[in-house]
C-alpha cells in the first residue's frame, strides 16, 4: 500500500523544438514549382512558382515569378506576382511588378513598384501551408445540376 514501487511515474514533458535555420535558396538554383514552409525562406535565385512561408526575405540577385504569401517579406530582388503579407518592406533595389495586400508597408526611395498597394486585415489562417492540390474535405456538388421539374420530359419530332 505504501510501496515505493507503486509510485505513478508522470511521463517528462517534451521542450519544444527549435526553430529550424533558415531554407536558403542560393543564387545559382533555378526552382520551377512551388514552395511551402513554417519558417524563414531566403531566396537569392529564381523561382517560378508561388511562395508560402513566414518569413521570405529576396535578396539582390533573386528572381520570383508567382504570388508571395508570407507573414513578413523583405525584398530586395525583383518579383512578378501578387504578394499577401502582414509586413512588407521594399529595399531601394526592389523591383516589384503586382498588387501588394499588406497591413504594414515600407518602401525605401528607389524602389520600384508597378501595381496596387492595398491595406487590409489579413485572416490568420492565410499564412498556413496550403492542403496538396486536389485534395478537398467537401462532399462533391455537381457544377451544373439540371432543374427541379415536375412535368414529364417532352419527346422530340
Amino acid at each position: 500500500m505504501f510501496s515505493k514501487n507503486n509510485k505513478k511515474q508522470t511521463p517528462a514533458a517534451k521542450p519544444p523544438l527549435p526553430p529550424a535555420p533558415p531554407s536558403i535558396i542560393s543564387r545559382d538554383l533555378s526552382i520551377v514549382g512551388d514552395l511551402t514552409s513554417e519558417g524563414e525562406i531566403q531566396v537569392d535565385g529564381t523561382v517560378n512558382g508561388d511562395i508560402r512561408t513566414n518569413i521570405l526575405i529576396i535578396g539582390e540577385s533573386a528572381r520570383i515569378k508567382g504570388e508571395v504569401v508570407a507573414d513578413t517579406v523583405r525584398i530586395m530582388g525583383t518579383v512578378d506576382g501578387q504578394i499577401k503579407a502582414k509586413v512588407v518592406k521594399l529595399a531601394a533595389s526592389a523591383h516589384v511588378v503586382g498588387d501588394i495586400l499588406h497591413e504594414d508597408l515600407s518602401i525605401e526611395t528607389g524602389a520600384f513598384l508597378e501595381g496596387h498597394c492595398k491595406r487590409m486585415t489579413l485572416p490568420e489562417d492565410i499564412f498556413q501551408p496550403a492542403k496538396a492540390p486536389g485534395v478537398s474535405t467537401e462532399p462533391m456538388q455537381p457544377k451544373n445540376p439540371p432543374p427541379a421539374s415536375t412535368k414529364p420530359p417532352v419527346p422530340a419530332k
